[in-house]
């Protein structure tokens, strides 16, 4: 006769953390400023401005956009704020930078708002592989976030993992 299967894993009162979970579900665009520029290689104030207003704008409702330029020109600050201006009424979010640099911003500022306190004395494991690339930054914000509430801090998955901290 077999034994009955027991799950160790469930057992051990790990409690697992995937980090891909904390990105918003919101569509993450870009606004690259390089079209904008004359010759996409300067910012003629007069030109960009007219450029801006010729936008619609509803194309980035309730999206994540990130304004980065592709080329290397100088981009005066003003210029950003001026996008800004005319994304704020329609964008969820924006943040400066390409893609994976705005994705990285928002999957921060998610981390930043979870309640350390309902992870309390528990054994966590941080999921360290997944289908969404997740960056170092966000390992790093997660491990300060939780070092000064939990038991343990583990990297990987529940049936193999990597001790990160314990508490002493």
């Amino acid at each position: 006769m077999s034994e009955p299967f027991i799950n160790k894993v469930a057992e051990s009162g790990l409690i697992s953390v995937d980090l891909a979970q904390y990105i918003p579900n919101n569509e993450i665009v870009v606004f690259d400023i390089k079209p904008y520029l004359f010759m996409e290689l300067m910012l003629k104030e007069k030109d960009f401005r007219a450029s801006l207003s010729s936008i619609d704008w509803t194309q980035f409702e309730n999206k994540i956009v990130g304004i980065f330029c592709s080329t290397d020109a100088i981009i005066p600050m003003w210029a950003n704020m001026l996008i800004v201006a005319n994304l704020s009424p329609f964008a969820k979010s924006i943040y400066f930078g390409d893609e994976n640099k705005t994705r990285e911003l928002v999957l921060l500022e998610e981390i930043q708002k979870i309640d350390a306190n309902t992870f309390l004395d528990q054994r966590v494991v941080v999921k360290g592989c997944g289908d969404t690339p997740i960056g170092e930054s966000a390992f790093i914000a997660i491990t300060q976030k939780l070092r000064p509430v939990v038991k343990s801090i583990m990297y990987g998955e529940p049936c193999s993992t990597v001790p990160v901290y314990k508490k002493k």
